[in-house]
């Protein structure tokens, strides 16, 4: 996918170069920026990688006008794990957060996101309306039915995200039947502060913007925050039933487009 009159292209990473050019992106979001780090981080050669990423498929946003040898081509990325790839690894991401027993159980198909990350320069501007469409087309051709992962609070104290935290609780926890809930080793509750006190303005001030697109978008959260500290951040769990989200993905981009 391409935007008309623009530099920038979505597609799936197709080699070498671009999973390169993905880890080096990562490396400065989740290392650099955030102080995240990992036992297969590469800081001699400055690459955010893992396990996972020779068996997801790697969602990129790219600016054609920059050549693959630098390795800067890559300005923004998702990893995307579908449920059938994931059972033959053996596990999700998110397994080692939270009990995804309850999805599945559901029988639905699966996918999972993550490690999402957008070049500084790209922020708040057409960078994620283009990763999100493309991934709307990604469900949408596979007909996945329920897409989860974590999204992240910077740091691990808690109480800094607390009205945030209690919002989502309070708001948008998923049904019962396929919450999963946050692994007892990092496992922090999220009902922080009382709903007298409870501000929904600060609430949402303080929400990163990727967890606001989640809940736009119909997303509900499993049961807990995660905290890991590895990477540094509070971690919330996000699920979003496609069903719901294709008419509200139309809604909400169909007035973006519109306010351009």
């Amino acid at each position: 996918m391409t935007l008309d009159g623009s530099y920038f292209e979505t597609r799936l990473a197709t080699d070498e170069a671009d999973l390169l050019a993905v880890q080096r992106l990562r490396y400065r979001v989740f290392v650099e920026e955030l102080g995240g780090d990992g036992s297969l981080v590469d800081h001699q050669r400055r690459l955010e990688r893992d396990e996972f990423d020779p068996i997801v498929d790697h969602l990129i946003l790219v600016d054609r006008r920059r050549s693959k040898d630098d390795l800067e081509h890559v300005l923004g990325a998702y990893r995307l794990l579908p449920g059938d790839r994931a059972e033959k690894f053996g596990r999700f991401y998110c397994d080692a957060e939270y009990d995804l027993d309850p999805l599945r159980r559901s029988g639905r198909s699966l996918l999972e996101l993550g490690r999402s990350c957008m070049d500084a320069e790209m922020r708040g501007g057409t960078g994620m309306f283009l990763l999100w469409n493309a991934l709307a087309e990604y469900v949408l051709g596979r007909e996945i039915e329920l897409l989860f992962g974590v999204a992240s609070f910077h740091g691990i104290d808690t109480n800094q995200h607390a009205q945030s935290l209690t919002w989502l609780h309070e708001h948008h926890l998923a049904q019962e039947h396929i919450r999963p809930v946050a692994r007892q080793t990092g496992y922090h509750r999220m009902d922080l502060v009382p709903q007298a006190d409870l501000d929904r303005r600060v609430a949402m001030a303080n929400m990163p913007p990727l967890i606001k697109a989640y809940l736009r978008l119909g997303g509900m959260i499993g049961e807990g925050a995660y905290l890991d500290r590895e990477f540094n951040t509070t971690d919330v769990f996000l699920l979003v039933d496609t069903a719901a989200m294709s008419a509200k993905h139309k809604k909400f981009y169909e007035t973006r487009w519109q306010s351009q």
